[in-house]
């Protein structure tokens, strides 16, 4: 297929928000990437369109079974007045893995980031300046086949939208409470743990709305098998530092490989600082609280970046973490990746990604 990327602008341009106003996916540019895939085209048909609404049958396949996977990738403005992208092959990679585990046709990595570059081009005065803001991006890509029945789509509609956002959590960069349960179970070994597909998501709502009645932020996810393996909260990857040593959970299929995990490992290892990719129960890390030996807590995403964790609360017990006060490792991975984001920093690992 051409990856020559058709565009056609909106008449009526939308009234952008202050800096200052912006929360999390609520408000979206004028014009978003549209391309469509059929077994005899392929992908084909990029364009870019005004921002608006896809006519859909009621027997769309993606309605009845799901099929579908998305992936959110983050543009900053740098303090050079460029808009900078932080480690968008990575993210394009993981929008692939997502769409060859739901039988959905791969998407050239190449053509997706040039739609991503033209695309934020066309709307370059939406992306936000103050630090804290940025323009999030939301890859997708959806079963179109109107049919009843259990298969895969023949044909899909892959989308990008942007949406310029300000911190994900109303708590900033504060510690947050999370409560960890082993009534519910996201993912199993086999599942599609690992995939970003709107299903996971569906499956973690009960278990985080009970957990906010209760005063908490967000769920920890136990192993679905044992109940005892810590495995990632509902929107983050989790690290504890216990000791000398940072844990996190090994990629065994049933998290998310997310791209700020990656991030903080590669700079705790050039940091020189111990880092291990394991199993850790539940039991061993209250076991670390009760002795005084777990030092920081922290949660790593493209939305929140880090997220402290001042509580963890489990059955009938609670710890607190740090005197509930931001860590100073989570304070400094958070510096870190923020000012290579926002181009305060040279970036030694080719993570930064110009938008001309």
């Amino acid at each position: 297929m051409s990856n020559e990327i058709a565009v056609k602008k909106t008449m009526s341009l939308k009234t952008k928000p202050e800096d200052s106003e912006l929360v999390f996916g609520e408000v979206f540019t004028d014009h978003m990437f549209v391309m469509d895939y059929s077994p005899d085209k392929g992908w084909h048909n990029p364009r870019i369109e005004p921002y608006g609404p896809f006519y859909l049958d009621p027997s769309t396949m993606v309605f009845h079974y799901g099929q579908a996977i998305f992936e959110g990738i983050k543009a900053y403005k740098g303090i050079n007045g460029k808009i900078l992208l932080f480690r968008p092959q990575k993210y394009i990679s993981r929008l692939n893995s997502s769409a060859r585990r739901l039988c959905i046709p791969e998407v050239e990595p190449e053509l997706i980031l040039s739609a991503i570059k033209k695309l934020i081009n066309i709307d370059r005065d939406w992306v936000p300046s103050n630090r804290g803001t940025a323009l999030y991006i939301r890859p997708a890509i959806i079963a179109t086949d109107p049919y009843l029945g259990v298969r895969p789509s023949h044909t899909y509609i892959f989308f990008i939208i942007l949406s310029p956002v300000g911190a994900y959590y109303t708590e900033g960069f504060k510690p947050v409470r999370i409560l960890v349960t082993d009534k519910y179970v996201r993912a199993v070994p086999g599942g599609v743990g690992a995939a970003k597909t709107p299903g996971n998501y569906a499956a973690s709502l009960l278990a985080a709305e009970e957990a906010r009645k209760m005063g908490y932020t967000q769920v920890l996810w136990l192993d679905g098998v044992h109940h005892k393996f810590v495995e990632e909260v509902g929107t983050m990857n989790i690290f504890f530092r216990i000791g000398d040593e940072v844990i996190t959970p090994p990629l065994e299929g049933t998290i998310l490989a997310g791209v700020t995990r990656d991030s903080v490992l590669i700079l705790l290892k050039e940091w020189g600082i111990a880092v291990s990719e394991r199993r850790i129960s539940i039991d061993e890390v209250f076991a670390a609280g009760e002795r005084d030996s777990l030092l920081e807590v922290f949660g790593t995403g493209t939305a929140a970046v880090i997220s402290p964790v001042s509580e963890l609360s489990y059955k009938d017990r609670t710890i607190t973490i740090n005197d509930g006060q931001v860590g100073e490792l989570s304070k400094r991975l958070f510096e870190e990746i923020v000012s290579l984001q926002y181009g305060e920093k040279k970036d030694p690992f080719g993570w930064i990604v110009e938008i001309d």
